[in-house]
Order: C-alpha cells, then structure tokens, then sequence
C-alpha cells in the first residue's frame, strides 16, 4: 500500500470540533480522507502505543477539559454517494464524512422517503449506525442495509449487515458490545420508494393535520420544529451550544411507573409513557427533570438548561466540561431521590 502521508498534528483544541465547544485537547489529531489514510493513521497509533478515538461531526461528544491523551482520527472521508435501483428500492452507499442532514436533504429532494424524519439532526452519516439516531418515529436502522467498517481487531475492513449491528433503541453493537472495535467508513441505505411518510408522532400530525406530505415537507417541517425546542445547531443561538439530549428516556418495569404516579398523587394513565419491550415502558427524561426542578431555562453556572428544550444541557458561553458535569450530576441526583432512575448520559464522553 502507498503512504498517503496522512497528516498528523500535536496538541489541537478539540472544542471547536464539538457543538458543545467544549474540550481540552488532542495530544495527536489526524483527519483522514481515505480507508488508506485511515490504514496509515492506525498504524501509527499502534507504533507510538496511543489510545484512538473517532471523531464526526463533534455532536453527540463531550470532551473533558484535559482534553485526550492520544490519537483523535476525524473522518473526513467524501466520496460521491453511489445510487442504484433494484426495483421500487433505492440504494444509497454514502460516505462516513458526509454531513448527515445535507444527505437527508439530497434523499427527500428525490421524492423518497424513509429518514426526512430525522432531519436537522446535526453530525455526520457515519455517526448514525453507532447511536442507531431517531427522532419522530423513524430511526435510521430501518434503512440501512449495511455499515462499512474498519475492524481494529483484525485490522481489515468488514461490511457489517444491519443484523450484525445489533439495532437497537439509540444502540448498536458499535456503542456498546464492540464499543471502539470498528471505525465506520461509508453506510449503506436501502428505501422503498413506494413508501410514503410516516406521521404518527404527535408534533407532526399537529403540523400536517389529516392531510399526507410529500417528504421535502416534512424535511423542512422537522426542521422548523427542531428549531422552535432549540434543538438545531443555528449559529449565533445561545441553545445552540449542545449535544442535543443529554440524556436517554429511560425504560423502567411497570411496578416503577406505579410507584412514580404513587408519589406524585397522580393515576398510572396521567403518567406520560410508552410501551417498551418485554412488557416495559418507556418514561420521558424531559419530564421526569421538570418534575424533579430541573425546567427550561435552568442555569448553575456557566451551564444551564436549554430556554427550548427541557433535555439539552448548553455551555452558555465559557463553561468548562467540569461545569456540564456539576449540572449532570446534580439533576441525576435529584431524579433518582425523588423517583429512583438512574438517567442515563446520552453524549459520548472523551476525557474525564
């Protein structure tokens, strides 16, 4: 193989990599725009005994203030998306690199859908299959065919089907049973393009009402409504400054959704909940901080609580990582006294 001569720097800020802008930084960072750059840099990795980390779009990440230890790869790759057709299906091999709403954008553009539900979500596509995103009522595992992957244990690149990426509820094998093995490189999408769009969340069909939107509509409908919770990166808007949702809905036995409305005086029914699997349910995280004080418009510190959207944790301007965990931890803190669930952390952590 030929050296591509991939370039690696010292001691780069990491913040400005981020949407939270937030981060010490990298003691190496190397962006690679090919699988041979990739190649290079992890050997180089190996040769100096650094630990690796991936990076995408920086907006599902945050990163401590004494920044990483190691090699920092930002996928950068952007070969033109391959298109064929099989039939009514549509099949889309997209590159790592690719800024995921510019794609999502490019799909509904053609008349298909399968994923304008998940507009405006921020980041890149590569970053997609690993915290298997959704939103409205799609999530992207129900398209995707399959994930092209450098595999660090065998150093050899492996196309993953969506079996073996173990979709699940914001989880894949890639998060959590084979967290830091594979480095994705390119996706592949497959949509049926008889399909029309999907409006069951209930913000939609309060948008659209009864009528049926073509999916450019509901592109730009989504993406309004990300936009009126402060959940679109918009430059210049103080709530803008995020990872998005801090933290997961949690899902809990029924016994805990009784035990809740027990303490709060209310019914089961006037709980808000969904159902979840093996009999579960699903409680909302946002209201679940509301109820324990925690509302729009928060602040402790130079952190504080999106003015839009009850789940996003922003940097309001000169916050530090330590600053984002105070906040994390006393709003965990809170819940579980008062409720007894442990919210989970939703954006990946890089540093302490």
């Amino acid at each position: 193989m030929p050296h591509s001569q991939v370039d690696i720097r010292q001691n780069v800020p990491l913040a400005p990599y981020t949407t939270f802008g937030i981060g010490g930084a990298a003691r190496y960072f190397a962006e690679v725009h090919t699988e041979e750059e990739l190649l290079e840099a992890v050997d180089f990795a190996r040769e100096q005994e650094l630990a690796l980390f991936t990076l995408g779009g920086g907006s599902n990440l945050l990163v401590g203030d004494a920044g990483f230890d190691g090699l920092v790869l930002h996928i950068a790759i952007h070969d033109p998306t391959k298109i064929t057709i099989d039939g009514d299906f549509a099949i889309h091999t997209v590159a790592a690199g690719v800024v995921w709403n510019d794609f999502v954008l490019s799909v509904c553009e053609e008349e298909i859908s399968g994923i304008e539900c998940l507009a405006g979500i921020p980041g890149s596509v590569g970053g997609t299959p690993v915290q298997n995103v959704g939103a409205y009522g799609q999530e992207v595992a129900e398209t995707i065919v399959s994930v092209r992957a450098l595999d660090l244990k065998r150093k050899a690149f492996a196309d993953l089907s969506r079996e073996d990426c173990g979709f699940a509820y914001r989880r894949s094998i890639f998060n959590s049973t084979e967290r830091g093995r594979y480095i994705v490189t390119a996706v592949t999408f497959r949509f049926d393009m008889t399909m029309k769009p999907r409006l069951t969340y209930a913000d939609l069909t309060k948008y659209f009402g009864d009528r049926q939107a073509a999916p450019l509509e509901v592109y730009h409908a989504v993406r309004a409504i990300r936009h009126g919770k402060g959940m679109l990166i918009v430059e210049g808007e103080a709530d803008s400054r995020s990872a998005g949702s801090f933290f997961k809905n949690p899902v809990v036995e029924q016994e805990v959704l009784k035990r809740i409305a027990s303490a709060l005086k209310m019914d089961v029914d006037s709980v808000p909940h969904w159902p979840a699997d093996a009999g579960r349910v699903k409680l909302p995280a946002a209201w679940l901080l509301e109820k324990a004080g925690f509302v729009k418009g928060f602040t402790m510190g130079h952190a504080g609580i999106s003015s839009r959207h009850t789940l996003a944790l922003i940097n309001r301007g000169d916050a530090k990582a330590a600053d984002i965990f105070a906040l994390r931890d006393t709003i965990q803190a809170q819940v579980k006294a008062e409720f007894g669930i442990v919210l989970e952390q939703e954006p990946v952590q890089l540093g302490i």
